[in-house]
């Protein structure tokens, strides 16, 4: 008798990741992605895993860093999103950044090739009452879908505004004023210390960006929509309005930088591209997510020096980004309590970031694919930062204050003093320490 497949809908990365998981655990899967039937603003391809906004999976550091244990976690359990990650990395200093067309493509390249993986293209507009089902949508649930969430859950979805970065033609950008340099050159290649492209500003010119920032045109929401941003993804407009020297502070802090044609002068700020593809002919304006209005962008941006002639693949954008209270309304294996043949993954749970979201894909795949052979598998532990995540979207967070949130060391159990108190040096890497060994002992139990 031929297995029931997992139904998953949505092949974003939460989506692909879930899919590949399950797959791999020996359990047939039916993706379901709209695209390109039906589109949205932001995407551009039919492809799976497409990364709309930046093109960085953030720190790679699994020794100091909360999203580096992420990484390291998602390669132990056999992670496709990874694995695509690692396979089409840029010079990144200490970031793990990738040409995002060509890993897109190699995402849906393997799970078109794997034999239990069928696609069934199409959007699906209703909740379905049987079968093992993850919904994966992620922000741009279309509206049909999310109204019948809407119905199902007896509540408006709570909802921020996330912004898009622009893009820039490298051959656009004036290398007589910007240089390439990564933060405290770091980086262990002569490629690594070089992966950004720099803008310096003076003072003056600084002061000038910031009027016409605050002068632009912005997009406006509809009746009824208020603007809940992530911290995480602030429009640089909005960290304007907060002080004339937050955006110094913030994306455009000059510290570690020392401008190659102008070494004795310090910057007053400085504005940072990164490469957004493997031929190098792309470059992103590092936190420039923004609601500017289109007409406005390329006078503001053309400000920066070195970016006076720019010319933009794309240009910025804001959306809407819907997401559960999953505290309310998920259990500990993801399912919707009041349809447990639903488990939600990504982006609409309440977790924040590429990482993030296929990690919650990659849990939910192994408990779809767990419940497909009349198994139960628990959450990793609290100690790991998947075990962190989900224990936080699925009770350890606050209902009434729920916001979106990426992996963070401020969501592990605290570490136990040995010795004495620990220091930042030595706290960071016992975090990761016990979350590897738990890690792994999570999975050899499966």
């Amino acid at each position: 008798m031929m297995q029931e497949p997992i139904h998953i809908v949505g092949a974003g990365l939460a989506g692909s990741e879930a899919a590949w998981q399950a797959a791999q655990a020996g359990v047939p899967v039916v993706l379901h992605e709209m695209r390109p039937q039906v589109g949205t603003f932001a995407h551009r391809t039919a492809d799976c895993a497409e990364m709309v906004c930046s093109n960085s999976f953030r720190s790679d550091d699994d020794v100091n860093n909360a999203v580096g244990q992420l990484h390291w976690e998602m390669r132990a359990a056999g992670g496709l999103i990874m694995r695509m990650a690692d396979r089409h990395r840029l010079p990144a200093g200490g970031a793990l950044a990738v040409d995002r067309d060509a890993f897109s493509a190699a995402v849906t390249e393997a799970l078109r090739a794997h034999p239990l993986v069928s696609f069934d293209p199409g959007e699906i507009s209703a909740l379905p009452d049987e079968g093992n089902w993850i919904i994966a949508t992620g922000p741009l649930t279309s509206d049909a879908l999310a109204q019948a969430i809407r119905a199902e859950t007896g509540t408006e979805s709570l909802a921020f505004f996330d912004a898009i970065a622009p893009i820039v033609h490298a051959h656009s950008i004036d290398m007589d004023v910007a240089w390439r340099q990564s933060r405290y050159d770091k980086g262990e290649t002569e490629e690594e210390r070089t992966a950004y492209i720099n803008c310096p500003m003076t003072r003056e010119d600084y002061e000038d960006f910031i009027d016409a920032l605050l002068a632009a045109g912005k997009a406006e929401f509809h009746e009824g929509e208020t603007a809940g941003y992530f911290d995480g993804c602030l429009p640089i407009e909005v960290m304007a309005e907060r002080g004339r020297e937050t955006l110094r502070h913030g994306p455009m802090k000059p510290v570690g930088l020392t401008n190659a044609h102008k070494p004795g002068e310090k910057s007053y700020a400085v504005v940072q591209l990164r490469r957004d593809n493997s031929l190098g002919t792309l470059y992103n304006i590092v936190g420039f997510q923004t609601k500017m209005k289109y007409g406005a962008q390329t006078g503001v941006f053309r400000r920066i020096p070195g970016l006076q002639n720019a010319s933009f693949a794309r240009l910025g954008g804001i959306h809407r980004n819907s997401f559960l209270n999953s505290p309310r309304l998920l259990d500990d294996r993801m399912r919707l309590r009041s349809r447990p043949n639903l488990r939600f993954a990504g982006q609409v749970t309440g977790v924040e970031g590429y990482v993030e979201s296929a990690a919650m894909g990659l849990l939910a795949g192994r408990m779809a694919a767990a419940q497909a052979r009349a198994r139960d598998l628990a959450p990793p532990p609290g100690t790991t930062a998947m075990g962190a995540l989900i224990h936080h979207i699925t009770g350890g967070a606050d209902a009434r204050t729920f916001q979106p949130m990426n992996v963070n060391f401020g969501l592990f159990p605290p570490v136990e003093a040995k010795g004495g108190r620990r220091g930042r040096k030595d706290r960071y890497p016992a975090y990761t320490d016990r979350a590897k060994q738990d890690f792994g002992a999570w999975l050899a139990g499966q």
